[in-house]
């Protein structure tokens, strides 16, 4: 019956992304290790992870004074950032100047799963006419990403140093996203675009009324996906791929991936790491220089205590002189 084949196929929508994860598992640390190893202040020049619960985001901070990219990772319909924070962390200690951000999307409920609420970018109807569907909560959650690709400009970084990238409905929104944004761009060394698009398994939804942002034809698109994709059909990834190309898009790459279903293989990890590594290379121009101390608002000083595992030494403290002095007695390795 109808229904239990959309219950099936939620099943199948809800499995985790990484084909590689139980099988793979002694290959790859766990969260809970990195984190202990990355909060001992001898280890500072490794990489930081930070989960903000305000902003449901788990970031993967580069070695300080490296920063020269962002990629905002975006999972698939009922994951969370978690299930993409062992990816994050592969291509993160490859490239240690790229900072990874993992937003968790706001919990909604999903018609396709019987009105059930599940973290999802938007709402998912039906499996069949992707391009018509309304995809209620898509335009909150194109302004939350937004705002966090607002927020690494507000740092220094230009838009051609960030990308979008995601799986299944993560992907769809990082196309969805990443090609109708009208950004605010100063001077002329900032171009209005991305640095590049990744989708894995994904597709272009609200097809019908997508609108090419003037100045994005150019951004490098790469759509990785499985050739037995029973969620995500493969007829779905041509016909994204079609009609972006009919909408002016001169640099999209579609890839296929022999025997793989609705999952990230590890060949897919691969030609994904290498498309940030060319789209992202390490560049000095572009490094973000850390805000001195004695700059920092007093919530800017005790976040960057907290971020590096120095919240016990400042116990107790109550001026902001106390704090900054800290900051750069940490700074200057004198601790």
């Amino acid at each position: 019956s109808m229904v239990r084949r959309a219950l099936s196929v939620c099943t199948l929508l809800l499995q985790p992304a990484l084909s590689f994860s139980l099988n793979r598992a002694s290959a790859l640390p766990t969260a809970t290790f990195i984190r202990s190893f990355t909060s001992h202040r001898h280890n500072k020049r490794r990489m930081r992870i930070e989960r903000d619960g305000t902003s449901n985001t788990i970031t993967f901070h580069p070695t300080d004074g490296t920063h020269s990219g962002t990629v905002v990772l975006m999972h698939g319909l009922g994951d969370s950032g978690d299930g993409l924070a062992d990816l994050a962390e592969m291509w993160a200690k490859k490239l240690p100047h790229v900072k990874f951000i993992l937003p968790t999307a706001e919990q909604r409920p999903v018609t396709l799963n019987g009105g059930m609420r599940m973290n999802a970018w938007y709402d998912i109807v039906g499996l069949d006419d992707r391009a018509s569907e309304s995809c209620d909560g898509i335009e909150a959650s194109v302004d939350r990403i937004k705002t966090i690709l607002h927020n690494e400009k507000s740092l220094g970084l230009p838009y051609s140093r960030m990308m979008l990238a995601g799986f299944s409905q993560g992907g769809a929104m990082s196309l969805f996203t990443g090609l109708q944004l009208q950004l605010e761009i100063e001077g002329e060394a900032d171009k209005p675009s991305l640095a590049g698009i990744l989708v894995m398994s994904g597709y272009l939804p609200g097809a019908s009324k997508f609108k090419l942002s003037e100045g994005f034809q150019h951004v490098p698109v790469v759509h990785l996906h499985g050739e037995a994709d029973p969620v995500v059909r493969p007829q779905w990834a041509r016909m994204t791929e079609q009609g972006l190309k009919s909408h002016g898009m001169t640099d999209y790459t579609l890839k296929f991936f022999s025997g793989v279903g609705h999952t990230i293989s590890m060949d897919m990890v691969a030609d994904a790491m290498n498309f940030i590594q060319k789209s992202l290379p390490e560049d000095s121009a572009f490094v973000i220089k850390p805000k001195p101390p004695s700059e920092m608002s007093i919530k800017e000083l005790k976040q960057a205590v907290r971020n590096l595992g120095l919240a016990h030494q400042a116990a107790g403290f109550y001026e902001k002189q106390e704090f900054v002095k800290l900051l750069e007695e940490y700074q200057a390795n004198t601790l």
